[in-house]
């Protein structure tokens, strides 16, 4: 396994979590978590820092996935119809649960839940695609 691929694909989810949290959904994320500028910028190099490492866990296991198949099937569509398979079947129920508990919006479930699906999504696409380079 490319090790750089998994690198490649936890910055492009990287970079689509900083469009999706600033000026895409920014606002009402804090909105709906309630959590001040001062409180987001605390501690920021660390919450990035382990952000990273879990996506490229996640892109490990994405790409453990799409190893199954051969390497004149990875396409980009390819990846992401997985990677979209991986966090509808396992993440957005396992965060539903968590949000469901703890009484928190739907709004604020669709916001995460949507990043989740989009990054997981991109990842997976990320991934195949490297396979045939």
């Amino acid at each position: 396994m490319a090790y750089l691929e998994l690198i490649i694909a936890a910055l492009a989810a990287f970079f689509l979590g900083f469009a999706w949290y600033t000026f895409m959904f920014g606002k009402a994320w804090q909105a709906e978590t309630g959590i001040t500028d001062e409180q987001a910028k605390s501690g920021m190099a660390l919450t990035h820092g382990l952000a990273f490492l879990m996506m490229v866990v996640i892109a490990f296991a994405i790409n453990y996935i799409i190893g199954f198949h051969k390497v004149e099937e990875q396409t980009f569509v390819h990846g992401l119809f997985h990677g979209s398979q991986v966090a509808a079947l396992y993440a957005l129920p396992a965060v539903a649960i968590h949000y469901l508990y703890q009484k928190k919006s739907l709004k604020l479930f669709l916001i995460d839940g949507g990043y989740l699906l989009a990054f997981f999504a991109l990842e997976g696409g990320v991934l195949a695609a490297l396979k045939l380079g």
